[in-house]
């Protein structure tokens, strides 16, 4: 049976201010390769390492045939745009690239194809966007500028679609309506590319990003050193318990709103079960997580995890089939906000 275990460090005694309001940027999540499942070629083994800097994964993948295997691996990014996605954490709205995925596969790096689709409740509007010349990057600045120049017939079409939103609300200046498009449809990109796994071998398989790091001014879970309403949820998603309660409330006792110092969650995803695409289990996982500043806490659920340094905590397991995504919660200081700067 899988324990879940609570992983929560004390902060250094550090003064805090009072906590804002409960504003909060949601975390996208993001994973390892996937490709189509077969019954050649395993996993042998998972190295990820993650922090709110970055995410690195290293790869052993084993062809048991004595035949070569020819397939397509694949890295499917999170889902950008949409209606809500401003409150969603981008590392880099401007970039096709929002997440600076990157891939070596046996030491040589490779350049990924990049296959992008403009999605409106599901439904495929990417030839519609291109033959108009807009780009296909919701949230990038460019593509609110090339929307001021759509036609007008276009552009009703498109908001009758969902496409398009008008910031101005049909607003109008001495009789002339003023609009302001942007872009709400929602971005699904996969970064794919062609391999050969050689007979009875082994293939090593690196990749790292930048993850997208959600949050909440304030703490959600508690509040006075007592569990809030938020706090069942917490449980389940992050493992805290009380130990991690009881480490946050001595944090809220040293608030003082003159020093300028608060604390506040950061939030981290990974989806692990991406691993089960490939045949059989992961045969050696190593995770290691980094919260980066000794001062910070940080829960999350695991088996047998242990804390290796100053700020990591690392897990291993033999034959591992992942049934649930990793999710992080950490609790820093504004201070060590600024330091990353």
């Amino acid at each position: 049976m899988t324990t879940k275990l609570l992983l929560a460090c004390a902060f250094q005694a550090l003064a805090t201010a009072s906590v804002l309001a409960n504003d909060s940027m949601a975390t996208l999540g993001a994973g390892g390769l996937i490709f189509t499942r077969s019954e050649e070629i395993t996993m042998a083994k998972e190295d990820l390492y993650i922090s709110p800097e970055k995410v690195e994964v290293k790869y052993l993948y084993r062809n048991t045939t004595d035949k070569p295997v020819s397939t397509i691996v694949a890295f499917p990014m999170p889902k950008i745009g949409g209606p809500v996605e401003i409150m969603s954490a981008v590392p880099d709205e401007q970039s096709d690239n929002f997440m600076d995925f990157s891939v070596v596969q046996d030491g040589e790096e490779i350049e990924p194809n990049l296959q992008q689709r403009v999605l409106v409740r599901g439904i495929d509007f990417t030839a519609e966007v291109e033959a108009q010349e807009i780009p296909l990057q919701p949230l990038a600045k460019e593509t609110a500028e090339a929307l001021k120049t759509l036609d007008p017939e276009v552009a009703k079409d498109w908001l009758a679609k969902g496409l398009i939103y008008d910031l101005n609300g049909g607003a109008n200046n001495n009789g002339q309506p003023v609009t302001e498009y942007v872009p709400v449809w929602e971005l699904e990109s996969i970064f794919w590319w062609e391999t050969t796994f050689p007979a009875n071998a082994d293939v090593e398989v690196e990749h790292s990003y930048k993850p997208s790091v959600g949050g909440s001014a304030g703490l959600v879970f508690a509040f006075d050193g007592k569990p809030s309403d938020a706090y069942p949820d917490y449980q389940k998603r992050y493992c805290v318990n009380e130990t991690f309660v009881n480490a946050t409330a001595k944090l809220e006792k040293k608030q003082n709103p003159d020093a300028g110092i608060y604390y506040f969650e950061q939030w981290l995803s990974y989806i692990l079960t991406t691993g089960n695409n490939w045949y059989g289990p992961i045969g050696d996982f190593h995770l290691t997580v980094d919260k980066l500043h000794p001062e910070s806490l940080v829960s999350f659920c695991g088996e047998n995890v242990k804390k290796t340094g100053p700020t990591t905590f690392e897990m291993r397991a033999k034959d591992y089939y992942p049934m649930e995504d990793l999710n992080i919660l950490l609790v820093v200081t504004n201070k060590v906000a600024m330091k990353d700067q």
